[in-house]
This record gives C-alpha cells, sequence and structure tokens, in this order.
C-alpha cells in the first residue's frame, strides 16, 4: 500500500545527530532500504521533516521505518495511505454513479 511516512526530528536531538552524522546515515539507510516513491524535506511545525512516500507491503515494515528515527533522535511519526491520481480514477471509478 503507498504510504507517507511524515517524520519530524526534535531539535534538541537532531542538532548533536547532525554534527556526529547519525542523521544523514539514518537517513541515508532509510532511502537504501525502503526505495522511496518519493522523498521530501522540510519543516513542519518547526521541525526538520521527511516526507516520504513508499510501499508498504507489511505491517512489519513499520517498527524498521520507525525505530532507527526514535531510538536518539526523539523523532515523531506518523504513516498515512495515500494515493496518486492513477489510484484516485481508479476508485472513484468503482464507485458507479449510483441511484
Amino acid at each position: 500500500m503507498r504510504t507517507l511516512a511524515i517524520i519530524s526530528i526534535d531539535t534538541a536531538a537532531g542538532n548533536p545527530a547532525i554534527q556526529n552524522g547519525e542523521l544523514a546515515k539514518v537517513i541515508g539507510e532509510t532511502l537504501e532500504r525502503f526505495k522511496p516513491e518519493a522523498a521530501y524535506f522540510g519543516l513542519k511545525d518547526g521541525k526538520r521533516t521527511m516526507f516520504m512516500v513508499f510501499d508498504m507491503q507489511d505491517a512489519s515494515q513499520m517498527p524498521p521505518l520507525a525505530e532507527p528515527f526514535f531510538m536518539g533522535l526523539d523523532a515523531e511519526i506518523s504513516l498515512e495511505p495515500v494515493m496518486n491520481a492513477d489510484d484516485l480514477r481508479k476508485g472513484l471509478g468503482g464507485l458507479g454513479t449510483g441511484g
């Protein structure tokens, strides 16, 4: 299932992780492991945030994704099912016109 991961890094934990290279390492390993369709980086609620769209094939993928960010980075993580335009068209087409 196409999933949007929103991973926000606590500033106090993120600052030393940038200085010692841990943040770059965790992000690099995550991108390599999950091979996202897209990954963007910016700010959300004043925190460094990664927005990553990837194919979650099984719920068992949640711990390997989340734990490296929880451990030592004090991250907040949300996982949301999402669709692209083709998925939306297909879903809406299955609704019919009703009556």
